[in-house]
């Protein structure tokens, strides 16, 4: 454990916290001091430092992105589960996927933003993948991206605990994830047929250039705009918007919100949003 002279000490906990914000977005107020000092301690113990000081002194004098990558690892929070709000995929399939299969145009682009280590994605490629298996001639791209290298590495390998499959539907579950076996007893992993189907790429919302060539049918960002203040969260929002052909859905977090924001879509359910038809990007 760090002694008091090597606690994170205010003025480093303002360096980190604007080397953060300028780089992904994240506000870290003042009350989270005490959270990123414990968290540092990761770093201190793979890179055998001894002080919360002497980490900050070769961060900034080195300006290593691989460690400033690891710094964001440490700062972001990945709490996900399989088929979290439901009601979500419920809509989905019910109202969503009917009016766009509608409106024609080949394969529909579905976008997973934020997607941590692989829950969301993962659960979305099954209720495409089950809907396609009722609905001939529906196809769908399936992207995902994080910020995190560490969630991504894990969401790739698709590994996942008993504990983690326990929300996935019985017949879901037997068709799309496989047991793992002696020194795997008691993990599952994706089965590879859907893990295919999901192209997972790193990709930072503060980036100007999202480098996305086609516009999107559908995207969830959920759980991800609380982590920036109101400023960013506005940016980040009309950006994904922008990426949206005209009556694309939006899916938020259940606690999020776009009151006092202009951002140029309609709610059609609960923290769920869908752009103009008419409207042209903006």
């Amino acid at each position: 454990m760090l002694n008091s002279s090597e606690t994170l000490s205010a003025a480093d906990f303002r360096r980190l916290a604007e080397l953060i914000y300028a780089e992904c977005g994240i506000h870290l107020a003042a009350e989270k001091q005490t959270m990123l000092e414990v968290r540092l301690r990761k770093r201190l113990h793979a890179l055998k430092l001894r002080s919360c000081s002497e980490y900050c002194e070769n961060l900034f004098s080195s300006r290593s992105r691989e460690e400033l990558s690891n710094l964001i690892d440490v700062v972001t929070t990945n709490k996900t589960d399989f088929f979290r709000e439901n009601r979500h995929f419920e809509y989905l399939v019910r109202m969503a996927l009917p009016s766009l299969a509608r409106d024609g145009g080949g394969a529909l682009r579905f976008w997973s933003a934020g997607c941590s280590t692989g829950e969301e994605p993962y659960t979305l490629a099954m209720v495409l993948s089950e809907y396609a298996a009722r609905n001939s001639g529906f196809r769908f791209h399936l992207l995902a991206t994080d910020i995190s290298t560490v969630v991504l590495d894990r969401a790739r390998r698709a590994v996942y605990s008993s504990g983690d499959i326990e929300p996935v539907p019985a017949g879901i579950r037997r068709k799309y994830l496989m047991r793992g076996r002696a020194g795997s007893a008691g993990q599952f992993r994706i089965v590879p047929e859907l893990r295919a189907l999901v192209e997972f790429r790193r990709l930072n919302f503060m980036d100007s250039d999202f480098g996305l060539s086609e516009p999107l049918d559908v995207i969830f960002c959920r759980n991800v705009i609380i982590y920036f203040d109101q400023h960013t969260r506005a940016k980040v929002l009309q950006a994904l918007v922008r990426q949206l052909r005209p009556g694309g859905y939006l899916f938020l977090g259940h606690s999020e919100t776009l009151n006092g924001l202009d951002v140029p879509v309609a709610a059609v359910g609960p923290t769920i949003y869908r752009k103009s038809r008419a409207g042209a990007s903006q």
